[in-house]
């Protein structure tokens, strides 16, 4: 059978859903993309969750989730709800359900909506390996059945809605064993307990599919709409966009531009939320922005009916050939470039050797580069005929969306021949008024999708004019996508009422440290939930274990235990020194651009 993820691989429009209701506000169907957040205080501490919550209202949340640990935190949900109603202020308020089933249903009182973990509601994790029979499997799923029926009926009943949220972070071991750490594994999860609440009639149901690595959270969210399509029409259910621990700062914003903006582009994704190791208010202007910039643009219809060149459920680089260009390789298996205009270059050209590993590699202007517009037929066929690998872009003129236009390219461009990526083809006009976070997010969107289908050799941000921040919103882009790794890689998660240590201080400690170590990846957990799986490619962890301690790990190993907090940074670096991946940092100063 094959899976299409969307009815045309270049939509016009947002994929249809049905309409999920939420506490009177409308998600999927004819709705705007929604966005949400979460509060990060201890649920048990009343005033400050109403607080919080009427916050993030202010500033334009519309729905606002709070953890729900244990049945005493799901009690209290109840005073909650009464301090913000009392305030004025109806915000559906959303229930996160992780590990406790008895949770849920208390939860399932009090609130507008009970987001679940299938990979934890109902199993404890073990990290077993072990082979089921078709047997047992089957059995797994009627104790499932057993423990998830009662919330769903309860639900129900109550008119209340759920997402059923997979994280990649936390499998479960039956869905590890047969289907792995995958994107496959991660929407089986899911249909799983979709199955089972279809079984009780009930529908109100949104699906989310997060991981901290956008290339697999694209791909896990594109399979799943594939999935929920092939089932029949009747699963037309709404999709919860986001990525699980994003970080802090630009990096932050960019990671979660290149996977919420990606799915959007894609016309996937009816409500999301922006995971920044930040305060929870800070998240709610970015999604706004990143849902306006990344709306399906409805001249993508000139690509309908066109091939891809790629395989959307899973990362492979287009097979470009090498090629030599001014003393810079690129194309094949070299790592991506980093071009910049001739301006740019003399703006930074005074400074040059102290920016690190921050460099302009190519100029434009004195690249041997093809430009193309992607309807052109004869011009195409003319490139293709030449008898050497050759640089390709699309003109400035071209009138179509950017990723569009460049996945129309690939498709019709023979694989040999490299390809340049731009952000724009319309770049701002000298002295033009220029939000850098919606250049940003712009920007990484873009490109970030690109990168993510495979697609591109060498990159060009041309819709930020200052140079500095134009060569540092390239490389960190490059960064974001898993494209090209330059320093030290950070997967934080954005704090909650579970966190056991202030997210922002420690990480920002850790920075301090270890922010030198290129091509190192740390992950810095609140707590044990999606700890050890969301650490699946980082190199050291720094885990939540119990209030004022800390767990280390080595990739999903832990290897340190009830570490003091005072004592764990230190700790951490030591153990990045007993793992050979420690350098002292470099005397030469490096300018920040």
């Amino acid at each position: 059978m094959t899976l299409d993820y969307s009815p045309h691989l270049f939509p016009s429009a947002r994929r249809v859903t049905r309409e999920v209701v939420v506490g009177g506000v409308g998600i999927g169907g004819a709705n705007p993309v929604r966005v949400q957040s979460m509060i990060t205080c201890d649920t048990m501490d009343t005033a400050a969750s109403v607080k919080q919550t009427l916050d993030l209202a202010r500033v334009g949340c519309e729905l606002v989730r709070i953890t729900a640990p244990t049945i005493k935190d799901a009690r209290n949900l109840e005073a909650i709800r009464a301090g913000v109603r009392n305030a004025g202020c109806s915000v559906p308020l959303v229930a996160d359900i992780h590990f406790k089933p008895d949770a849920a249903m208390e939860a399932a009182k009090w609130v507008d909506k009970v987001r679940i973990n299938p990979g934890n509601f109902a199993d404890s994790k073990k990290f077993a390996t072990r082979e089921y029979s078709d047997s047992e499997y089957e059995a797994e799923i009627g104790r499932i059945r057993e423990r998830f029926v009662p919330l769903a009926v309860e639900c129900k009943s109550r008119g209340i809605a759920m997402r059923i949220g997979t994280n990649h972070g936390s499998l479960s071991d039956r869905i590890m064993n047969r289907y792995g750490d995958t994107p496959l594994g991660m929407v089986e999860s899911a249909l799983e307990f979709a199955r089972i609440a279809r079984e009780s009639d009930y529908h109100a149901l949104i699906f989310s599919m997060k991981a901290s690595n956008p290339k697999v959270m694209i791909a896990a969210y594109r399979l799943l709409v594939a999935r929920l399509d092939a089932e029949g029409s009747d699963w037309n259910y709404p999709i919860h966009l986001g990525v699980t621990e994003a970080g802090d700062g630009e990096d932050g914003r960019i990671k979660s531009a290149i996977g919420i903006g990606s799915l959007l582009q894609d016309g996937i994704g009816d409500t999301i939320r922006v995971s920044l190791t930040e305060d929870s208010v800070h998240e709610i202007p970015v999604a706004r922005a990143l849902a306006r910039t990344s709306a399906v643009d409805p001249a993508s219809a000139v690509g309908a009916g066109q091939p891809i060149s790629f395989d959307p459920f899973s990362y492979t680089r287009r097979a470009s050939q090498r090629v030599t260009l001014n003393g810079v390789a690129l194309g094949g298996n070299e790592t991506i470039r980093v071009c910049v205009r001739q301006a740019t270059y003399a703006a930074l050209a005074h400074k040059i050797d102290k920016l690190g590993d921050f460099q302009p590699e190519l100029v434009l202007e004195d690249l041997p580069v093809e430009t193309v517009d992607p309807l052109d037929s004869p011009a195409l066929a003319r490139i293709n005929a030449l008898p050497a690998p050759t640089l390709v872009s699309i003109t400035d003129k071209c009138p179509l969306p950017v990723v569009t236009a460049y996945r129309m390219l690939a498709a019709a461009l023979d694989a040999r021949h490299p390809i340049l990526l731009k952000d724009t083809f319309k770049a701002p006009a000298p002295g033009a008024e220029i939000d850098f976070l919606t250049t940003l997010l712009t920007t990484s969107s873009r490109l970030g999708a690109l990168l993510c289908d495979g697609i591109g050799d060498v990159v060009l941000v041309q819709g930020e004019p200052a140079a500095g921040q134009s060569l540092r919103l390239a490389y960190n882009t490059l960064q974001g996508a898993g494209a090209r790794i330059f320093k030290t890689d950070y997967v934080a998660c954005p704090s909650c009422g579970r966190t056991l240590f202030d997210l922002q201080s420690t990480t920002a400690r850790i920075k301090a440290a270890t922010d030198h170590l290129k091509g190192v990846k740390i992950a810095i957990m609140g707590c044990i939930v999606n700890g050890p799986g969301e650490m699946a490619d980082a190199d050291f962890g720094y885990v939540g274990g119990a209030p004022g301690k800390v767990n280390l790990y080595v990739g999903k190993q832990p290897v340190k235990f009830n570490i003091p907090e005072a004592e764990a940074v230190n700790r951490l670096t030591d153990l990045i020194r007993e793992h050979d991946k420690w350098i002292d940092r470099s005397e030469s100063p490096v300018e920040t651009l």
